[in-house]
């Protein structure tokens, strides 16, 4: 059974630093590209960003750049997001996606992660 187990959110002040995790179980993701969603109350789910099979191409929405990086350790079989100088608008739950079958629509999804930024 493939799982993803999202890690690593959590309650920070804004202008506060989180670091999440997700690691991938049942099968390798190191040949497919990986990517982290999110979605806050009332809104649609997110783009946040995305990284290929190498991690040599990243993509950020725009809301995010300069601020998160994603990363991944294939030997782990996980994918990583650095998030720095969070504001409250970043608060969400966090979802880690893999195999993208459309720009939104991963194969595999995890269960999210609560990050909530306070002002």
């Amino acid at each position: 059974q493939v799982r993803l187990r999202e890690s690593g959110g959590g309650l920070v002040q804004a202008g506060g630093s989180l670091s999440l995790s997700c690691t991938a179980s049942g099968r390798s993701f190191s040949r497919s590209a990986m990517g982290w969603f999110r979605q806050a109350p009332g809104k649609d789910r997110e783009f946040v960003a995305s990284i290929n099979w190498s991690g040599l191409n990243t993509n950020y929405a725009d809301s995010v750049k300069g601020r998160f990086t994603i990363s991944r350790d294939n030997a782990e079989n996980s994918v990583y997001l650095q998030m720095n100088s969070l504001t409250p608008e970043d608060t969400a739950v966090y979802y880690c996606g893999a195999e993208p079958l459309t720009t939104m629509t991963y194969r595999y999804w995890g269960q999210g992660t609560q990050v909530t930024v306070s002002s």
